[in-house]
């Protein structure tokens, strides 16, 4: 009638008569039954997972998994082909009783720094401060993030009826954009102001020369009539970087068409170019 095995069925009398409370009890099983835990039949399976998430050199390549690829599936097919048989499932379980959880990188690491890192910073303090007393131009320059021309969704939000968001494109393909905006900013560090050039080609040095070029003639050349001298900072990469000849070659044409001496002072590597210029502390 029940369907279950008689020595279930016995099993169950017995503990009726032993007055055990079987109907207001939550468990299926007694005490200690069940299938073991993985971990516990396999003393050794922690170690090696442990080895193949914290490997002791990232990007060592002699650890069986760089550190991009450490899905669970990936963990559970190195794992057994370790010797630890084990299911993705279970690896999630044991990572999340271990206190692991998905996590994204962190941009924090700037790398090494030069031991004359102050002193280049206050190289170019005081240059900036001498170019500033004598009325000099001072610009910073840099390129910004390039964004495609289209209707492709972006970080933000805006104000809009209820229930109406605007719609973009599902994808964000290059060849689904009617172009590629490039913005190149000249920051007039003593009159605060800006302007800004957006390319639709390429962020090469003559597009950023040309960009300098322009602010000259459309705000700096009125701002400064009697400049002799124009200071330019930047970072040390990318089109204005202090490699790439084209960058030198377009400056000394500027200086040609301008008749104005040009210093360039490049910021030491990993530093931000948010930097606010004020006189420094006295020691």
């Amino acid at each position: 009638m029940t369907g279950a095995a008689r020595s279930t069925i016995a099993r169950g009398i017995r503990d009726l008569d032993a007055g055990t409370d079987v109907v207001g009890s939550s468990r299926v099983r007694a005490v200690g039954g069940g299938r073991k835990k993985v971990e516990d039949t396999d003393p050794g399976l922690l170690g090696a997972l442990d080895g193949l998430i914290e490997p002791g050199t990232r990007g060592d390549p002699e650890s069986p998994l760089r550190w991009t690829t450490k899905s669970t599936r990936n963990l559970a097919r190195e794992l057994t082909g370790l010797g630890h048989p084990v299911s993705h499932s279970v690896v999630a379980l044991i990572l999340k009783d271990q206190g692991y959880s998905l996590q994204g990188t962190r941009k924090k690491l700037e790398g090494a720094q030069h031991p004359d890192r102050d002193a280049q910073f206050r190289h170019i303090h005081d240059e900036v401060v001498e170019a500033l007393g004598a009325g000099e131009p001072v610009i910073s320059i840099d390129t910004k993030k390039k964004e495609l021309v289209g209707r492709f969704t972006q970080a933000g939000r805006e104000w809009r009826p209820a229930g109406s968001p605007e719609d973009v494109q599902t994808y964000d393909f290059p060849s689904l954009a009617e172009g590629k905006a490039i913005p190149y900013g000249v920051y007039d560090v003593a009159d605060d102001s800006a302007w800004v050039s957006v390319g639709v080609d390429h962020d090469t040095s003559v597009f950023a020369v040309a960009t300098i070029q322009t602010w000259w003639e459309r705000m700096g050349r009125e701002r400064y009539p009697h400049a002799h001298r124009l200071v330019i900072t930047a970072d040390g990469g990318g089109s204005n970087g202090h490699r790439p000849w084209l960058w030198k070659h377009e400056l000394a044409r500027l200086a040609a068409v301008t008749g104005l001496d040009i210093v360039v002072s490049h910021y030491p590597p990993g530093t931000s170019r948010r930097i606010q210029w004020r006189p420094l502390p006295s020691f």
